[in-house]
This record gives structure tokens, sequence and C-alpha cells, in this order.
């Protein structure tokens, strides 16, 4: 029996498992994926990739390829709601409301502000395989399609795996310090007895992928996402553009949505789903090339543990979300920034095995909000279908007599359409959830506290407030060098680098920086910023209006880009200071 031995063996080659390739490949960790299908996904979900996202994409040189085969953002600028799409009365096709989403093809000045990187939208279809030719260029033989896991054992030392060459028949062995599972659910999360706690079969969906030319239907090209309420059924169906050469009304391709009862085994018959699908849109002669129907439950689940001794749960592994917000694969990706440079770091005897834990310290909690925050997205959505007064218990003249007070002049309909407003506006909990995507924060042992309140939101959902208080996002700033040359604050460090950022007079942090580095073993790049003095200068004050100290002050940054420390001025024993906070860090007590 062949056996192999790889310091982690990472099972899956989704968005979570693809992404945890290329960063052990730039941490110089050697790594082997496996996936026990034939190829990357046929499936076009998890299409929105936000900017925290695409700032991980844009670390690992993947971002531009991203951003080239994904919608331009003029074609995602909003969402928009409908009297359905095609039928007998006038209104049909008609706008009903129409919202900003995700920063407005990044024109929000807020969004603009929070990253170098605009959101995306680009489905798991064309998005995992630029991922993995990017992990195989890392690392060319570092993946392997048809290859399942059958079992694994845990010790002290290791984890011991056999793995199934579905190709050949033939089973090996491979021996690894760690384990990630970032296999759906399938194989990992049971075998470590690991339960999924949470709602289950909270809707049933059934989602056809399909080409078509709608474009004499379909109008506004700003809009990404078209909810629409026909009269004829009383059921909310979505339609979505995929590409993946045009978009907006011209896209080739659309993935048309509708729920089902959980009892309706009518969901099994591909022919009766098209004809449904016909009927929804209003077009009985269409003549769609279905390319796949896919049947999914709408699910909130949330892992009881997201680590087992030496394996890890990751992606839906972890924790499984409904598709609104468009907050699971993103949850994925930030799994994999999280934990993949703590593995790296207690490999290289940087950090005690202990400063793993902090994977479910800080990621639980992170998935349980994001979880929760799908549902309640889907749940408003009911909720302005009621406030519309549109129900499938109706007849196709009383749905669209309702839909009509939206157009109303009579004043009597002015309450009606008030509260319709007010259910629609309430809906940028999904489109505009801007603190829940990129202003979440930890709190475990690998954040060091300096003691400051915790923060109080503007607003919980909607509103971003960028800060360095341990255990946020590092906030965005463009900084320029000397020369004039211009970069995102992010950018500066290699991937698996700490990064040292004191205030213009704070230069004795930059040496006790350097001076702790060497002696712990840590790579600590640290350098000083400031509007009119530093290393780099600050030209639009975004730095200086939110580090959180004095001018002698500085900030610790983790390699995943969250601020791990932060003195507010000079200290006089700041080389030993500096190395307590990286052995804290590194659970080297």
């Amino acid at each position: 029996m062949k056996h192999i031995e790889v310091p982690v063996l990472i099972v899956g080659a989704g968005g979570a498992g693809l992404t945890a390739s290329m960063l052990f490949a730039d941490l110089g960790i050697e790594s082997l994926t496996i996936s026990s299908t034939a190829s990357t996904s046929v499936l076009p979900k998890a299409h929105v990739i936000n900017q925290r996202s695409m700032e991980v994409y844009r670390k690992l040189g993947v971002a531009e390829d991203i951003y080239a085969h994904g919608t331009p953002p003029e074609n995602m600028a909003a969402t928009g709601w409908y009297a359905g799409l095609v039928g007998k009365d006038p209104i049909y096709g008609k706008e009903i409301a129409r919202q900003e989403s995700w920063g407005a093809g990044y024109t929000d000045p807020d969004y603009i502000a929070a990253s170098p990187c605009r959101q995306t939208n680009l489905p798991q279809i064309r998005l995992e395989p630029i991922l993995l030719k990017h992990a195989l260029k890392k690392s060319p033989e570092g993946v392997l399609f048809n290859n399942e896991l059958i079992s694994f054992e845990q010790d002290d030392d290791g984890v011991t795996s056999t793995v199934l060459n579905k190709e050949t028949g033939e089973t090996y062995t491979v021996r690894s310090a760690y384990l990630l599972g970032c296999d759906g659910g399938r194989t990992v999360g049971s075998a470590l007895g690991i339960e999924m706690q949470g709602q289950r079969n909270i809707l049933y969906s059934v989602s056809v992928h399909f080409s078509a030319d709608l474009s004499q239907h379909v109008s506004d090209p700003s809009v990404l996402i078209h909810w629409m309420w026909p009269a004829h059924t009383g059921l909310l169906t979505l339609l979505i553009p995929m590409g993946p050469e045009k978009w907006g009304p011209d896209s080739e391709e659309w993935v048309f949505h509708e729920n089902y009862a959980a009892d309706d085994k009518r969901i099994f018959d591909d022919e009766a789903m098209v004809a449904d699908m016909k009927m929804a849109l209003g077009l009985p002669d269409l003549e769609p090339e279905v390319h796949k129907i896919t049947r999914w439950s709408f699910e909130a689940l949330v892992a009881e543990r997201f680590q087992e001794n030496r394996a890890f749960l990751l992606g839906d592994a972890a924790h499984r979300h409904g598709p609104t917000g468009g907050l699971g694969l993103n949850t994925a990706i930030q799994d994999a920034y999280n934990i993949c440079w703590k593995i790296a770091a207690v490999l290289r005897g940087q950090a005690a095995p202990e400063l793993l834990a902090t994977y479910e310290q800080e990621r639980q909690p992170v998935a349980a909000t994001n979880v929760r925050r799908s549902t309640e997205n889907a749940m408003n959505h009911m909720a302005i279908g009621q406030a519309l007064g549109v129900s499938p218990m109706q007849s196709e003249e009383e749905n669209l007599a309702a839909l009509k007070r939206n157009w109303s002049d009579d004043p009597a309909d002015d309450e009606f359409r008030a509260k319709l407003r007010s259910a629609i506006a309430a809906q940028s909990m999904e489109f505009r959830e801007h603190n829940i995507e990129a202003g979440y924060r930890y709190e475990s042992l690998a954040v060091v506290t300096d003691g400051s309140p915790g923060p109080q939101p503007v607003e919980e959902i909607r509103v971003y407030e960028p800060s360095t208080r341990p255990g946020s996002p590092l906030p965005h700033a463009w900084l320029e060098d000397h020369r004039g040359n211009r970069f995102a604050l992010q950018d500066l460090g290699d991937v698996g680098q700490y990064v040292l950022v004191a205030g213009e007079a704070g230069a004795g942090w930059v040496e006790a920086a350097r001076s702790a580095a060497a002696e712990e073993g840590i790579d600590v790049l640290a350098f000083t910023v400031g509007h009119t003095e530093g290393d780099y200068l600050d030209p639009r004050c975004a730095w200086t209006r939110n580090r959180g100290h004095g001018p002698a002050g500085a900030v610790l940054i983790r390699p995943d880009k969250f601020v791990a420390w932060r003195a507010d001025a000079a200290a006089e024993e700041a080389p030993g200071q500096l190395r307590q906070v990286l052995r804290a860090i590194h659970q080297k007590h």
C-alpha cells in the first residue's frame, strides 16, 4: 500500500479547501488536498464574494482573475422586486421597488473607505476552476480529485488517513500532522462524532440553471437578483443572471429559484420543474437549454465543535447557511484564513498547539451570527410578500388587485405603500449587511486586550465602523512611500507575516518589534506611518483617523489581518512588552 507523508491533509476541494491549499503554499507548508468528486463544483451556487474574501484573494494573487470573470460592478449595483416577469396584465414585469446592493457597484463611500477590494459576483462553477488553477500553480501536485477519504485515526503525534483512488481502485494511507475537513460535512464531521445544531429543512427549493435569451423581458442592467411575485402563482421566484460573457439582461445563462412544500414529490420530476419555471416566468413557449436542476433544503446549522484534537472543520462542514446574504462561501474563506497561519506557526515551532484552540473560539461565534443572519434575511422576504398582499391561496385577479395598490393614486392606499416600503427597506439587512461582512470581531487567547470598552455600534448590521481595538479587522488606508508610490496598508507584509504599524513618533516600537521578532523567531514587518512624517505617509489621514492611538503608539496586526494588540503611547520596556505579547498570542507561557 502506498504511503504519503505531508504536514496537512485537506479533505474537500471547494472554496474552503482550495483557499487553504493556496494559503499553505504561500506559507511554505506542504499540503495535500483530496476530493471524492471528479471535478470542481457543477452547481451555480455561492456566487457573491464580499470585500473581506476578495482581500484574501488579493493577498493570494487571485483577485484580478476573479474580477476578470465576475460580474461587472455596474451589473450588480442593485436588487429589484417585480410583479412577475410576463403575464396577461400590463403590470407583469413592472418594478415594485429597487434597492442598492453590496456597495452599489463600489460607488457607496462606506464600501470604498472599507476596503481596496470591491464586492463581486461569480458562481461557484466558475470560481472554483480559477481557485484550482492558482492552487495547482502554487502546488503542482497538491490537489487530487476522485480520491475519497475512507477513514482516519488520530493519535498524539498526527493523523493517519486511508484514501481510495476511485479511478484505479487503489487505497493508500496519508500521514499528516493535521487534517482539515472541508468536505461539506460528508465524512470528517460525522466520523468525529460532531453534531450539527440548529434548524433543518426550513424550506425546500429547486434551482434550474439554464441558457436562454431573456433580454426582451429583463430591463434593468444594474440589477443582479430579481425577486418576482407573479400574480398567477402568488409565490416568490428568483431570477439571477450567470454570465459568463455578458451580464445584466444580455446574460447568456440564468438561474431560476422557486420554493416547494417539504412533502411535494413533484420536485424530483425534472420535466415538471422546467414546466413550473416556464409557467412562473409567464413564458410557456420558452425553450431553455437546461444545464442542471438541483434540489436543496434551507438549513441553519452550526457544528457543536470546530476542532477535535488534530482535525478541524471548515466551511459547510462547520456551518450551513441559506443563500440569502451570500454568507456561506465567505464564511468558509475566512475559516481558512484564520486556521492556516496558526497551523503554520505551530508546525514551525513558533507557537504552542494551544494556539489552535483559538480557531473555534474565534470562528464559531462568527459562523453562528452569519447562519442566523442568513435565516433572518430569508424571513424578511416572506414579510415583503405579506406586505404586498400576494399569496398562492388567492386567485390571479386577487393578487393583481393587491399588486396594483403599489401604483394606485388612491389616498386610501398610502398606508399600504408605506408599510410595503418599510418591509422592502428592511431588506437592506441583506443587501447592506456591511458590519456583518466587514466588521466582525474576535475575542480569544490570540488577542491581547488593551482594556478599552467594547464597541457600541451605531447599527449592528448595516454600518461598519473601522477600529483598531484588539480583535478588530484591520482598517483600510491608502499609504504612500517617499517616491509617491501608493499601497493599501493591508498589502504590506507577506502571507504569514505580522505587521507592526507605529505612529510617526513611534520609532521605538519599530526597533522593539524587530528585536522581539528576532528573539522569538517570528517574522514581523515594522514601520511608522504619519500624515507628514514616517516610513509611509497617510495622505488621506485614513489611518490617522482610525488608528486609535497617539503619535508614539502602535498596533500589531496578525497574519490574518486582525488587530492582535494596541499601545496608545511609547513604553520604556517596549522590547520586553512586545516579546510578552508575541508569546501570549502564540500561547508560549
